[in-house]
């Protein structure tokens, strides 16, 4: 008797939720995409706005199918609290929803300032070596419109200046190889058989030098090891960022849609708050960098540029 009455309250229960707004037939499958791909709000806070929140905000777009496009997003929490009076008020959850193409755009920051503690944050950079970023190298044509586009270095340095002088943990992630490429297999495929193929990247050679403009200080870090795409799975990177009690790690470089994308992943994993500077990074095609922004930089990073203030 009590598990039919058990069973009587449940059925209930359910019919109650199948017919509010948030768990409608229309509305429920907004509602899962909400809960997945949505940051929640503050657990102290009842928020109008499920959309604001200091991680990644997400915009879906649905068509046929639902797709999901990261947005740039202000690190500063900004929520809503819902007023009561002698009756409880209910607050709804909204989710930005489009139904017009499955192709979105990132905007620009919201806010410019990400407030992050420099003695726990560190400036990562990757692979700013005259190999792609000087005139000679035997990468530079392949990024020079992207560069050009996005204003690379010149956002890297200036970036770089200000971490240096707020007490960030300066690292640069260089790649390099040995003559004759032998840390890479002898019969390789994809980006790895080119470097080899092409044999860049050589050790002890000016192609493989820091570029000037981004020429490290006595203060800065030197990552050693990295024979391959992420910054993590060869290299003493996890090792330098923990010992220097690093929470907040701050990517730029190159190539954007491989090197810089493989640690951000790596370094998502490994429990690090992780932000990626659009505007510090180059790629083989603009429409690649810009692609990758749009769809992947906000699954694995909060997404900002260099005229957001870190500190």
């Amino acid at each position: 008797m009590q598990l039919c009455k058990l069973f009587t309250t449940l059925a209930i229960f359910i019919v109650t939720l199948d017919k509010s707004s948030a768990f409608a037939p229309s509305n429920r499958n907004n509602y899962l995409a909400s809960y997945y791909f949505s940051s929640p709000p503050p657990c102290s806070t009842i928020s109008s706005s499920f959309v604001s929140s200091s991680a990644a905000a997400r915009s879906f777009t649905t068509s046929s199918s639902c797709s999901i496009a990261a947005t740039t997003t202000s690190t500063t929490i900004s929520s809503s609290t819902t007023s009561s009076s002698s009756s409880t008020t209910s607050s709804s959850s909204a989710v930005a929803m489009s139904s017009s193409s499955a192709e979105t755009t990132a905007e620009q920051p919201t806010a410019n300032v990400l407030k992050l503690n420099p003695s726990e944050t560190a400036c990562v950079f990757i692979e700013y070596q005259n190999e792609f970023t000087t005139q000679g190298g035997a990468l530079y044509d392949a990024v020079k419109d992207c560069m050009e586009a996005t204003g690379t270095l010149e956002n890297s340095r200036k970036v770089l200046d200000s971490a240096r002088n707020a007490g960030c943990t300066i690292i640069h992630v260089p790649i390099a190889f040995d003559k004759g490429h032998n840390e890479i297999a002898k019969k390789p495929y994809g980006i790895l058989a080119g470097i080899k193929e092409g044999e860049l990247f050589k050790a002890g050679e000016w192609a493989t030098e820091i570029c000037d403009i981004m020429k490290p200080a006595d203060s800065d870090l030197i990552c050693k090891g990295k024979n391959g795409l992420c910054g993590f799975s060869s290299t003493n990177l996890d090792f330098l960022l923990r010992q220097n009690g690093v929470k907040n790690v701050v990517l730029a470089g190159f190539l954007t849609n491989c090197c810089v994308e493989s640690t951000m992943r790596s370094a998502y994993e490994l429990g690090y708050q992780v932000y990626t500077l659009k505007d510090c990074c180059a790629a083989t095609s603009v429409a690649a960098q810009d692609a990758t922004f749009e769809h992947n930089f906000g699954m694995f990073s909060v997404p900002t540029t260099s005229t957001v203030s870190l500190y």
